[in-house]
């Protein structure tokens, strides 16, 4: 299945504890699009947010953050794993 890398900007002041409600969120609807969230990254500095999730495709990745809290990637771009 392809591996996707999506990244947010989110509002000043997010922070890692709001991030992780978000991801446990995704986790809760995750297997209703076949899709797997399975590690995300935090830049509060920058107010950034990295997801890494194994999709069918970008649309059901997209789907899934639309269904648990509305919080859509600016990007999403597909990723091969290295060693």
């Amino acid at each position: 299945m392809p591996l996707y890398m999506d990244i947010h900007t989110v509002p000043a002041g997010t922070t890692s504890e709001d991030v992780a409600g978000a991801h446990a969120a995704d986790v809760s609807v995750q297997g209703r699009y076949g899709v797997d969230y399975r590690s995300y990254w935090v830049d509060e500095a920058n107010s950034k947010v990295f997801c890494l999730v194994e999709a069918p495709d970008p649309e059901a990745a997209i789907a899934v953050h639309k269904e648990a809290h509305g919080l859509l990637a600016d990007h999403i771009h597909e990723v091969v794993e290295g060693a």
